[in-house]
């Protein structure tokens, strides 16, 4: 009798247990093709991850270049800028010293008229 019942529930268990089996080894198959997946997945996020890290070496390369050539063209400017307000002072300092020149000049014109009288 306990051979009939270990048979019995041997027939009863033995199918659901050989699916469950089938259904653990489907299950761990996905899960393997998942896991094979995200692998995949997370070595292109790295290839990626490095042409970014590339790019954005070589964008800020080119912006610290563009950098220093605006601010060498800035200087170069300042210093044109520099030498024309000079150009503008001397100018301005020719005018007032030929205005001067031309009142003495005409102050003397006038000295000389009246000692001539």
């Amino acid at each position: 009798m306990k051979e009939d019942l270990i048979k019995a529930v041997k027939a009863a268990l033995l199918p659901e247990l050989a699916e469950l089996k089938s259904v653990l080894a489907l299950t761990n198959q996905r899960l393997d093709d998942t896991n094979k997946r995200l692998d995949d997945m997370n070595a292109r996020l790295v290839d990626q991850s490095r042409r970014i890290d590339s790019v954005r070496e070589s964008l800020e390369n080119r912006f610290e270049a563009l950098r220093t050539a605006v601010d060498d063209r800035f200087k170069t400017i300042n210093g044109r800028l520099d030498q024309l307000y000079e150009i503008v002072v001397r100018r301005e300092e020719h005018y007032l010293l030929a205005n001067r020149v031309q009142a003495l000049e005409q102050e003397l014109a006038k000295l000389k008229e009246r000692f001539a009288a």
